[in-house]
């Protein structure tokens, strides 16, 4: 029997796809001279909104709150888009964290996600207080643990190992529970890619088997135990590694260049929800569109900063090239 229930969201969400920036309105962002310029063209595009400031973070801010305030007006379940919402959170407990243990003002410094179920105010409350309890539990022993390291230790890598592989562990519990196959595929792919970030992040700055299963989580599309000990060996045996796996293409990147690593750690994801975007009948179409826009952002985040740092074309296009089709 055919589940209706999504079809008015999706074909919303069909509408909102076709304000989604094609391959030619990046081509004009980047054929602007200044980062003024192109903020002036994304306004005229609709992005932002009469009382944001002209300002390239409070534009990419304002787009990002509308992304939730699309998804809400369609009326579905808001609770299937809660992992999506993850790594946002844990972010804001790992700068909550460093707050605290430093007492640096990072609320000033705009380093916090606004729109997450636990208010970045909340968030810095609860770590003053010690009062994890008042955490979800997936959130709560990593966040005790991580604010005692940095306390006692001052180690801030070791703080965000603790607290990034929490995320990553909520994150794959959540898509092992989920109904919807878009859930268990993005649990999946987040997982195995920041694995494979991992891996080769810490090859390169010569980290050991231990640091690396301490950061890792397993995954069912790869092992942690195979995928770190092929780190130690080098590089050729990473790429050796992958080619047995479902990315395959990843190690083909790697062996490339770091940036056509990157590249495809950022394909990567969008790759898996494509299919997703032909379910008219599910929740699908209404995540991956949430991801691409997401994927938008950060891919005019880029530009604006290459444009602001005076990079040269051709150094902006190799970090954002093949983001779109």
């Amino acid at each position: 029997m055919i589940d209706t229930k999504y079809t008015y969201a999706v074909a919303r969400i069909r509408a909102l796809e076709t304000a989604l920036f094609t391959s030619a309105t990046l081509d004009q962002l980047m054929a602007c001279q200044t980062e003024e310029q192109c903020l002036q063209l994304i306004q005229e595009k609709g992005w932002g909104g009469a009382d944001t400031p002209v300002n390239a973070e409070a534009i990419l801010t304002r787009e990002q709150e509308k992304i939730w305030e699309n998804i809400k007006d369609l009326g579905v379940d808001m609770s299937v888009f809660d992992v999506l919402s993850y790594p946002n959170m844990f972010h804001n407990l790992k700068a909550a964290i460093k707050d605290v243990c430093t007492e640096e003002n990072g609320r000033a410094m705009n380093i916090y996600y606004d729109d997450t179920a636990i208010s970045p105010e909340e968030m810095l409350e609860i770590v003053r207080s010690k009062d994890f309890s008042r955490l979800p539990k997936y959130m709560a022993g990593a966040a005790k643990e991580a604010y005692e390291t940095l306390l006692h230790t001052r180690d801030g890598q070791l703080c965000d190992v603790i607290v990034d592989k929490a995320a990553l562990e909520a994150i794959y519990a959540a898509g092992r529970e989920a109904k919807d196959s878009i859930i268990k595929d993005y649990a999946e792919s987040t997982v195995a890619i920041a694995d494979i970030k991992i891996a080769v992040r810490s090859q390169k700055t010569a980290k050991n088997m231990d640091f690396m299963k301490r950061a890792m989580v397993e995954c069912e599309s790869l092992s942690v135990a195979q995928l770190s000990k092929a780190a130690v060996g080098g590089i050729d045996a990473i790429v050796e590694y992958l080619s047995g796996t479902a990315y395959a293409e990843g190690g083909k990147a790697i062996a490339e260049s770091m940036s056509a690593f990157e590249r495809w750690c950022d394909n990567r994801m969008m790759e898996t929800m494509q299919p997703q975007k032909y379910q008219s009948f599910s929740v699908g179409p209404l995540v991956a569109y949430v991801l691409a826009r997401e994927n938008e952002i950060k891919t005019v985040r880029i530009i604006l900063s290459g444009k602001r740092s005076g990079l040269s074309d051709d150094s902006i296009r190799e970090r954002v090239r093949e983001m779109y089709v």
